[in-house]
């Protein structure tokens, strides 16, 4: 029996209009599926349930383990399979796509990458706000809300971004939101610096809270604004004031 592929696709923020023509064909042409949640509803309720397995992983450690991951697709490639490793966005991105690639390197897989729409540019941009903009950030830092939590401290210097200045995304930071906040105001970065939470950007489901670093939680709460959403911090936050109301993704 030949050896199969394993194809690490990133799904984009959950459209399936903005999934590439190479992700859709992949999709299509795959013995076997194995994703999370996060490519979205109308994406997943496309692909016949028995060509899908749901290796879904959820925070504090719930969910299928990337070890299982990582072995599963060895397995099934070992098998002569051919299989997609979909994710939400760019696989690439905090989606732990270079973990599985380099684990299939290790046991001999082939394997390709198929880049994706990144929902840490497509999440600020469909609810009406530019990571970048002349007026307001020269630079964007990505940042992930959600560390490996066997580390013994965290790896992300809120200091130092406080100081950097520019857009600064967290991704999977929601519930961890009223401790980077305050992080960044008691580093000097000013309460009233525009803040916008993005929840399932492009999905039916799209929600949006803003307001600044000193408000933003309780304008989370008012929403009702839970995972998957990512946050935006710094002055483009505050285009989404100006262009809302032409917006056309708004529900």
């Amino acid at each position: 029996m030949s050896e199969g592929t394993v194809y690490l696709v990133g799904s984009g923020p959950g459209d399936p209009e903005l999934l590439t023509v190479k992700a859709k064909r992949l999709i299509e042409e795959a013995d076997l599926i194995l994703h999370d949640k996060l490519p979205g509803p109308d994406i997943l309720g496309e692909i016949p349930a028995e060509k899908r397995e749901d290796v879904g992983k959820r925070a504090h450690g719930k969910g299928t383990s990337q070890e299982y991951i990582n072995d599963r697709l060895v397995e099934l490639a070992h098998e002569g399979k051919r299989v997609v490793r979909l994710k939400g966005g760019d696989s690439m991105v905090f989606g732990r796509g270079g973990e599985e690639m380099i684990h299939l390197a290790e046991n001999g897989v082939d394997f390709e990458v198929v880049p994706a729409v990144t929902s840490a540019i497509a999440g600020p941009e469909v609810a009406g706000i530019p990571v970048t903009h002349r007026d307001h950030a020269s630079s964007v830092t990505f940042v992930t809300g959600h560390e490996d939590p066997t580390k013994a401290e965290s790896a992300v210097d809120w200091e130092a971004l406080a100081a950097t200045g520019g857009t600064i995304v967290v991704l999977m930071g929601v519930t961890r939101l009223p401790e980077y906040t305050e992080a960044l105001m008691n580093a000097g970065m000013d309460p009233e610096t525009p803040v916008a939470l993005v929840e399932r950007a492009t999905w039916d489901a799209q929600q949006v809270a803003t307001g600044t670093l000193a408000t933003i939680v309780d304008a989370r709460d008012e929403v009702g604004i839970e995972p998957p959403a990512l946050t935006v911090i710094g002055g483009v936050a505050g285009s989404r004031e100006r262009v809302a109301d032409f917006l056309n993704n708004e529900q």
